[in-house]
């Protein structure tokens, strides 16, 4: 099966739930998830009819993380250069979404599986959910993030305590320590999920994005992108920009003299 087979899309009245639908490997992601992750959040980004997203895991998993099979057969020239690469490469895209991202945990959280549920912007987690680093532990590092998106977002200490330690957190202590945002009873995070995303709709949609945005670039995620992004939204709704389009196929000199808004 392809790896765009394990991850299903729904989107009901501009609510969006992505699914990991693997659970035979606790839905762990292989080589070929990480690329269909990738390009199913390169459609997202595009979807005018989907404004918030709820990523879950099919079954009693939220995910495994990397597939230990699947990484442990590369050399460690394939490790770095490809799993880890084109890993970064799709959890970039989901942290990047325009659309706010709620990762419901309804299944243990380790390794690669927190490292997803950190690109989110809320994360909900049911009680009996655990969560942790254990990388170390196998001799290898938590290579999707897991050190520098993770200290971004849930803290260095915590994730000190998770990656060098092995510390494993349950769903509460988590919550306590700001890993995760709120914990539901088991089996009711997904109604949780779609109770905040309704919340979220009832906000200005534009504003919610550009807000996004700018958070993403005050904490260090992708700051050249969002300021040239915001800059020129400005600038293709300006007079200059249209004056300038026009005088090109006029083949003429643009005149820029009182065109300001």
């Amino acid at each position: 099966m392809s790896g765009a087979s394990f991850l299903s899309l729904e989107v009901t009245d501009r609510i969006g739930i992505l699914r990991i639908d693997r659970e035979d490997k606790r839905n762990a992601l292989d080589a070929e998830m990480v690329d269909a992750l990738g390009d199913q959040c390169r459609q997202i980004e595009r979807r005018e009819d989907l404004d918030v997203l709820i990523l879950t895991g099919r079954g009693r998993s939220f995910c495994a993380g990397g597939d230990i099979a699947a990484w442990s057969a590369q050399s460690a020239t394939g490790f770095g250069r490809h799993w880890l690469r084109d890993g970064h490469d799709a959890f970039d895209r989901l942290a990047r979404l325009r659309q706010p991202v709620i990762a419901v945990l309804n299944g243990h959280a380790l390794g690669g599986g927190l490292e997803l549920a950190a690109c989110a912007d809320f994360r909900i987690a049911e009680a009996h959910v655990k969560i942790g680093q254990p990388e170390t532990g196998l001799g290898i590092i938590a290579g999707w993030s897991g050190t520098q998106r993770a200290v971004r977002r849930f803290g260095a200490q915590n994730v000190r305590r998770m990656a060098l330690f092995g510390a494993i957190h349950t769903a509460a202590e988590a919550e306590a320590a700001g890993i995760v945002d709120a914990v539901a009873e088991t089996g009711t995070g997904l109604d949780a999920g779609l109770t905040l995303a309704r919340r979220l709709l009832t906000r200005g949609p534009r504003a919610t994005e550009l807000t996004k945005m700018l958070i993403n670039a005050a904490e260090g995620e992708e700051r050249e992108r969002v300021l040239e992004s915001l800059a020129g939204r400005v600038a293709a709704a300006s007079v200059e920009l249209k004056e300038g389009v026009q005088a090109f196929f006029d083949k003429r000199p643009a005149d820029f003299t009182g065109k300001e808004e």
